[in-house]
């Protein structure tokens, strides 16, 4: 009877671990899709897109490190990495309109036009996914032009974590292209997917 007994006690805490366990992940999915609209709504500075990455992927570290912390702690976080991320999100948008330059080029049928746009846009994409990096590896005090020499490195030197980043960006564009407004909340699964990369490249 008492070894019944045991067993009983052994599966019920089996099945809490379990549960335990579904709650969390489950937990953790809901807090990127949360963190996705966070980052969506504090983006509309149009220059601020930077910082608003760098504060839900700091959220999410917490998160993931059993750390408490919520929107108050992100717009704290977003305003401290507003002090130099607004020069980063100018320089991203200067960068999409060079691009779009080279795109009218190839569009207009000029000679190397083609081959300038693909460099163009291929040269947009690794600076997206290094300022990504930049922003997932940010942390209060942390000098944005001292991240992002040292994120475009470990683009460059962690390829399969780069195609990672960019499967995510796909997701975003896909999603906006069916149902715009899905495009908010997988922004948090971007940076849940930045921050992991960044966390797997740290470890190796």
């Amino acid at each position: 009877m008492a070894q019944v007994h045991a067993e009983a006690r052994g599966a019920a805490r089996e099945k809490a671990a379990k549960e335990s366990g579904f709650n969390e992940r489950f937990g953790v999915f809901a807090e990127c899709l949360l963190t996705g609209v966070w980052i969506a709504v504090f983006s509309l500075g149009v220059v601020t897109y930077p910082a608003a990455f760098a504060a839900g992927a700091r959220h999410l570290r917490r998160r993931t490190a059993h750390e408490a912390g919520g929107l108050r702690e992100f717009a704290a976080d977003f305003r401290a990495a507003l002090r130099g991320g607004w020069v980063v999100g100018l320089a991203g948008w200067a960068a999409l309109a060079v691009v779009g330059v080279d795109v009218q080029a190839a569009r207009a049928g000029l000679p190397g036009g083609p081959l300038v746009g693909a460099v163009g846009l291929l040269a947009l994409l690794a600076a997206a996914v290094a300022g990504m990096r930049a922003a997932a590896t940010w942390t209060p005090g942390a000098a944005w032009r001292a991240l992002l020499p040292a994120a475009v490195r470990r683009t460059v030197l962690d390829p399969a974590g780069s195609f990672l980043i960019v499967g995510g960006l796909v997701v975003v564009v896909c999603s906006g292209w069916l149902i715009a407004p899905l495009a908010v909340p997988v922004l948090g699964a971007v940076a849940a997917a930045a921050v992991a990369v960044e966390e797997r490249y740290r470890h190796r």
